[in-house]
């Protein structure tokens, strides 16, 4: 594989949901599309039309893929884009039939036309691929390729590498033994070297505050998911839960913001039953938010958005970790095992299945958990091999496609088999360990390219086959 610089920020992007490579990906695909069209014609341009092809038509409905590049082409950036416009966009933009592309030159766009589900076609490269077609006013006709390949990176068709590029850096890292290896030698725990390796490409100060505004984030999710109760969008009428197991837990302790809120869970003690059920309740409500379309965090990709914050969460409120410079340290070691993971397998659940989502969030968060309650940089690594460990083969088999079951209750239990693999890491002595991270790093790959198809993304195997609901249902 390509050599990657890849920041904290590739690894943690704000974005929509409800899926990183089915909707931020295509999203910023269409972006960069449009960003590029004035150097291939200085006349104006009139028409576009989109293709999906494999897993971005067989589930983009249900990912919302046809949404985020319509929105993409009209200039529209998902850090930022107010999540209440979306479907008055849509419902003007297919009354109409018009849109503004970028932002500047208005066109004829019928979605049901213009937005193609290949449903039986895929291209070579990856399973996420999408094409756009532009015929300008001259008559001339471009088309440009692009993957979504997980974790809401894109790589145009020609390119070796996503949004990410090669860089020098003062620790280069390609795996789990380079990290080790850097460690030891400069005596830096794994947050202390990717700190240094931000460096590259920002001040310390700059990495901090950008860093300190993904958890805020993240927290926002977290409180914002646990007060709106209802069912979620997309016809399976799953009943959203963190609002309910809030309410239960909190018991009317009275709090009006999320300060108050996070003293009034503290204040119920440290039994493990409550702790559980809060851990639950946090990742529940981070991927209900991220099933409706809301403003979340790829960590690394939105389908396991929840599991990072979920454990940051009760690093913060059950274990004295509400502090700026342990919530920096805590995202910044997740980042490095997440890069690892891509550089050498996948973030993609279209390459790899579950394994690829659930599986890393789960070892990015074991990592980072151990790291912050004073694991050695070998039992961090311990961690996350062990919770990796425990999600090998784990299918991707969204019902109609939505990214709600299994995909949300999996993020409860990647966030509890992170904490009990930093509970076994720390107690553990990792000279003894009989499989090293890059050894299941390599053997989820291995497991991947196995995978069968039916069981990646696509609805048509598993959990997807068993409730009498269709693509066009939802």
């Amino acid at each position: 594989m390509a050599r990657e610089s890849i920041s904290v920020f590739d690894i943690f992007k704000i974005g929509i949901g409800p899926s990183s490579s089915h909707t931020l990906g295509p999203w910023r695909a269409a972006q960069r599309f449009v960003d590029g069209l004035p150097t291939y014609s200085s006349s104006k341009v009139r028409s576009v039309k989109i293709l999906l092809y494999g897993s971005l038509a067989k589930t983009g409905k249900g990912h919302g893929t046809d949404v985020a590049v319509i929105l993409g082409i009209c200039g529209e950036d998902p850090v930022t884009f107010d999540v209440e416009q979306i479907t008055p966009r849509l419902q003007q933009l297919t009354e109409e039939k018009t849109l503004l592309l970028n932002g500047k030159q208005e066109i004829q766009f019928d979605p049901a036309e213009d937005v193609v589900f290949l449903m039986n076609e895929s291209l070579p490269y990856h399973p996420n691929a999408l094409t756009f077609l532009c015929t300008f006013e001259d008559g001339q006709e471009i088309a440009e390729t692009y993957y979504s390949i997980g974790g809401g990176f894109v790589v145009k068709e020609g390119e070796t590498n996503g949004s990410t590029t090669a860089i020098g850096l003062p620790y280069p890292i390609e795996t789990a033994e380079d990290l080790l290896k850097w460690s030891n030698q400069s005596r830096l725990s794994i947050s202390g070297v990717v700190m240094e390796n931000e460096k590259t490409w920002r001040t310390e100060e700059e990495t901090k505050r950008g860093v300190l505004n993904i958890w805020h984030t993240m927290r926002d999710c977290i409180y914002r998911g646990c007060h709106i109760g209802g069912t979620l969008p997309g016809g399976l009428n799953v009943t959203r839960r963190a609002f309910l197991l809030n309410k239960k837990l909190i018991a009317g302790k009275p709090y009006q913001n999320y300060n108050e809120w996070l003293t009034a869970i503290k204040s119920g003690g440290q039994g493990f039953k409550y702790t559980l059920d809060w851990v639950s309740c946090f990742a529940l409500a981070v991927n209900e938010e991220n099933a409706s379309f809301s403003r979340v965090v790829t960590a690394p990709t939105n389908g396991a958005a929840g599991v990072v914050p979920a454990v940051l969460a009760y690093f913060i409120a059950f274990c004295d970790g509400n502090d700026d410079d342990k919530i920096v340290k805590f995202l910044l070691t997740a980042s490095e095992i997440g890069s690892i993971f891509k550089k050498g397998a996948t973030l993609s659940a279209a390459m790899g299945g579950c394994q690829a989502e659930i599986g890393v969030s789960s070892s990015m968060a074991a990592a980072a958990l151990t790291e912050s309650m004073g694991g050695t940089v070998q039992q961090c690594l311990m961690a996350a091999e062990i919770a990796m460990e425990h999600h090998l083969g784990l299918t991707c088999d969204p019902i109609g496609g939505l990214v709600q079951v299994p995909c949300i209750e999996r993020n409860t239990m990647g966030a509890i088999k992170a904490i009990t693999a930093c509970q076994l890491a720390l107690q553990g002595d990792p000279d003894t360990a009989r499989v090293s991270l890059d050894a299941v790093v390599n053997t989820m790959w291995e497991t991947a390219l196995d995978m069968n198809h039916k069981y990646k993304e696509t609805a048509e195997g598993g959990l997807a086959l068993q409730l009498p609901i269709s693509l066009s249902e939802c």
